[in-house]
């Protein structure tokens, strides 16, 4: 390979295979070898994670009712709400990926995304039954890397949030209002204490990682984020 567009050895002491050289890359002035070489590698993790996710695979529960026949109730709907974002892996991605924005936020960010998802709920409980939720949920993944990556601002994941809060909202419809009262306290534990771990446990790696690493991450999550919409789209 040439010195002027190899990749060489990066700071984790592997050689990318010559095989990514042959990606194509837009011929564009401003982009340097260290643009060309991250950008190759965005689209051959996106890829790959997309081809991986297509592949078929058994419909999973993203509530706990679909696992245990429990009556509805404070217990029940506390439970359920505590579960439902590890069950969903949409949801649960979602939400580590947004750890990754995060931490260059301020705490009050965290907690508006945090208020949007409860407005969506209550949104999702007196008016049920918008279509397309499920691959628009899905999407947002996608949205996510989108704003990692710098092609769209991090205020478009609030609406996005305030659509998970509506998608979670639709298990307990037809509930009494105190086990709905218990799932939504349920789903602001859960989800916050996701958000503070992914913040957390993301924030030194992110701060020490190199460009290459951190844009293979976000082409995984792009490649995730579509793979999802596609299964959602077409089941």
């Amino acid at each position: 390979m040439g010195s002027s567009g190899a990749i060489g050895s990066w700071r984790w002491g592997l050689k990318v295979p010559q095989l990514l050289g042959s990606v194509p890359t837009p011929s564009l002035p401003f982009l340097t070898d260290a643009m060309k070489a991250s950008l190759q590698i965005t689209l051959v993790a996106g890829g790959l994670a997309a081809a991986a996710l297509l592949l078929p695979a058994p419909a999973s529960a993203h509530h706990l009712m679909g696992f245990f026949p429990m009556q509805p109730g404070p217990l029940a709907g506390i439970v359920s709400g505590l579960m439902h974002p590890v069950l969903g892996p949409d949801h649960l991605l979602y939400l580590l990926a947004i750890g990754l924005v995060a931490i260059k936020r301020p705490l009050w960010w965290v907690g508006g995304l945090l208020a949007a998802g409860l407005l969506g709920s209550g949104l999702g409980l007196v008016a049920p039954g918008l279509t397309a939720v499920e691959p628009l949920v899905a999407f947002s993944v996608a949205l996510v890397a989108l704003v990692l990556l710098r092609r769209l601002p991090a205020g478009i994941l609030l609406p996005a949030f305030v659509l998970h809060g509506y998608a979670l909202s639709a298990s307990v419809i037809g509930w009494e209002p105190t086990p709905i009262a218990a799932y939504l306290v349920g789903l602001l534990i859960s989800q916050s204490v996701l958000l503070l771990v992914a913040v957390t446990a993301i924030r030194r790696w992110a701060q020490a990682a190199s460009l290459p690493t951190l844009n293979l991450t976000y082409g995984l999550l792009l490649g995730m984020g579509l793979a999802f919409t596609w299964s959602a789209v077409i089941p």
